[in-house]
């Protein structure tokens, strides 16, 4: 077994970066911190999608450095949530998922994890599904579960109150969202939890557990989301959010097209750069030093991060190369053709480019497309093979 550290300085950095609020306080979780106790702390995944993305490591983090410090860490697949449907920040029921569907998108998970938490070792962490407990619950478990709560707690949720207010259906399933995620903690008898600051709510609904069927109290560490510069979380709902899926150099394109307002939140959150120096970055783009400048270093250090530093390094000299130097990439995708010509709509959506027809007309028509390097506006053109499309500045294939 791995001993527990309680080096000030890790701690603090702990209760202190990216985070939003720390429950019941900051002074109670550092003091049962600095004790030395051993501490089981989780992290739940719902499976709604087939990656996990640059969000989910954010918060992976704090759950790495607890497992650093010699805690013990659990990694929770909600497979039995996912088919609920979280209803957090949702002006709508979400569409509830087969299991099926599940345990197909948590299939890299454990994998894609692994670049930031150890499966192995004297401290490895777990890898828990929620089914293992909840699948099993019977109505009169149930019951009694929801008897620790009252109608008056779950229309306290931001999203149930403005649905009312709407006049949109809140539906009874969505209620049972947050008894199940509460119970996940009652279930692994855990000291704390992590999670997004969107997850409050449901972390909490696991602390009013514990304290009533454990006589245990739980602490609950919130991180900050990363947002852009309107607010708006970044994630794969809105879909602008970097996915562990994507090749080094999407990444990095992805980073540079952040607007400048997320240079400063994206240091904070996804570096272990200082307060002070990121303070420093700060005050030198105020004074008016070039954001891009900045930019390209933090998407390096995202790149090398989440993949690592020789990937990091090609995708810096490739886009460099497409977009300072008008090049284009040595190496590009290719579409096999069927026929001699075809639609340039058609193209778009078979080869990936785009999503679909009615996206790639928009981008045809907004001059975001071009064919041999010319720009092409009208969404009727037709192409033919040995063609190169272009969609933005760094979306390439070739037509064979």
């Amino acid at each position: 077994m791995a001993k527990v550290s309680t080096d000030k300085k890790a701690i603090d950095w702990l209760l202190s970066h990216a985070v939003e609020n720390v429950y019941p306080s900051k002074e109670n979780v550092r003091e049962r911190l600095l004790k030395g106790e051993r501490l089981t702390v989780y992290h739940g995944i719902d499976p709604t999608g087939p990656t996990l993305h640059l969000g989910h490591m954010i918060t992976m983090r704090k759950l790495a450095e607890l497992q650093r410090l010699g805690h013990k860490v659990i990694l929770l697949i909600g497979d039995f949530t996912a088919m609920i449907g979280d209803p957090t920040d949702k002006g709508a029921a979400r569409k509830q998922l087969t299991r099926e569907e599940v345990l197909a998108n948590c299939k890299l998970y454990k994998e894609q994890i692994s670049h930031l938490i150890s499966f192995e070792g004297e401290n490895p962490a777990e890898f828990r599904f929620n089914s293992e407990w909840l699948a099993k619950m019977t109505f009169a478990d149930v019951v009694e579960l929801a008897s620790h709560f009252t109608v008056q707690q779950m229309l306290e949720r931001d999203m149930f109150d403005k649905r009312i207010k709407e006049e949109k259906p809140v539906y009874l399933h969505e209620f049972m969202y947050p008894l199940m995620q509460g119970y996940d903690s009652v279930a692994l008898d855990v000291d704390g939890e992590i999670g997004g600051n969107d997850q409050t709510f449901n972390m909490l609904a696991g602390r009013t557990l514990m304290r009533e069927v454990k006589a245990k109290e739980k602490f609950v560490i919130t991180g900050t989301l990363l947002a852009d510069s309107s607010g708006k979380k970044m994630g794969k709902s809105e879909g602008n959010m970097i996915a562990m899926t994507d090749t080094p150099e999407d990444m990095y394109g992805k980073v540079m097209s952040w607007t400048d307002g997320m240079i400063i939140p994206g240091f904070t959150l996804c570096t272990s750069l200082s307060d002070e120096e990121v303070q420093a970055i700060e005050t030198a783009i105020a004074t008016g030093e070039n954001p891009m400048v900045f930019k390209r270093d933090l998407a390096k250090r995202i790149v090398a991060w989440l993949t690592d530093e020789a990937a990091s390094e090609q995708a810096a000299a490739q886009f460099s190369s497409i977009h300072q130097k008008g090049e284009k990439p040595e190496e590009m995708p290719e579409w096999k053709m069927e026929t001699s010509e075809c639609s340039l709509v058609d193209a778009l959506v078979v080869s990936g480019l785009c999503a679909s027809k009615t996206d790639a007309r928009r981008q045809i028509e907004q001059g975001g497309v071009k064919v041999d390097d010319a720009v092409v506006k009208d969404s009727a053109a037709v192409i033919s093979k040995g063609s190169t499309i272009q969609k933005g500045k760094r979306h390439f294939v070739k037509l064979v």
